[in-house]
Order: C-alpha cells, then structure tokens, then sequence
C-alpha cells in the first residue's frame, strides 16, 4: 500500500452479477478523477473482486500513474501467488502470520479498511462477510477516516 497517495479498497459478494459492471467501471473513474485516487486495492475470492480489478484495469489505459495492488490474505510462501496480468503489486498485511488460516481474508480485509481512504462497496447480503466489513467501515467512518460508496443493487440503470 502507498503511504503517498490515496488508496480505494472494494468489498463485495462472490456472486456479484456482471451487471454491476458499468456501475463499478464509473465509481472508479470518479475516484481517480474527482477524489483523486492512485491506487486501488482488491482481492481476488471472487465475481465481484475479478469485476472490481477489470473496471481499474480499463481505467488504466487513461491513467497509466494508477496503481493495482492484489490483497494476499495468506503468506505467500504457504500459498504461493503470482502476480496477475495488469496488477502492480501484491500485498500482504503485517501481523497476518498470527491470524488463524480460516479468518485470514476477514482480518486481511480489515487491515486494508483500517488504513485506506475509500471503499466501494456492493454488499447487501445479510449475514455475509462483505455486509459485515462495510458495517465494521460504517463505524470507522465516524472517526472521519473513510469514505464509503455504496453500489445500491437496485439502481444500477443510473450507470448504463
């Protein structure tokens, strides 16, 4: 993660369809061009992560400054990972050898929301893990400390 530029995280179900595409692809040319982002941050467990890393890498052929990071919620050596066509870097938080392997992604996912400036968000699912980051980011925001957008799953026609 960059200490010198403002950072985006994404949190969102596995199963997100593709017709929040357009929706994501618009949030994250907002956030470079508006709120002034140059790195993005995603995991790669699932629908929405791979939409998410898609929409930053069709941004980076306007903005090739902007940098992709791959969250990596177990240590590389125990599981090792590639670097994926069109990202920059990987990331594995600090302190991450301590957390049992089954917690791993919800305690990678809170470190990044701990010290970004931005999440998006498409999590409405009861109950599910990205539902419960996006609260935990609700009550971090009272501190002022981040800027959440949500993707509202019923009004994704604003975006096409």
């Amino acid at each position: 993660m960059s200490a010198t530029c403002k950072t985006c995280f994404f949190i969102g179900h596995r199963d997100a369809p593709d017709t929040i595409y357009p929706a994501l692809l618009a949030e994250v040319e907002r956030h470079i061009t508006e709120l002034g982002v140059g790195e993005f941050i995603v995991g790669h467990y699932g629908r929405f992560d791979s939409l998410a890393a898609r929409a930053v890498k069709e941004s980076k052929a306007w903005h090739p400054e902007v940098e992709l990071t791959l969250l990596l919620p177990y240590h590389p050596a125990k599981k090792p990972v590639q670097k994926p066509e069109g990202f920059d870097s990987l990331f594995y938080p600090p302190g991450m050898e301590k957390v049992p392997y089954r917690a791993a992604i919800v305690a990678a996912n809170r470190y990044v929301v701990d010290h970004v400036d931005y999440l998006i968000a498409y999590a409405w699912q009861p109950g599910s893990n990205a539902k419960d980051l996006v609260e935990y980011a609700e009550r971090y925001n009272k501190r002022g400390k981040i800027v959440i957008t949500k993707i509202d799953r019923f009004r994704l026609n604003e975006y096409n």
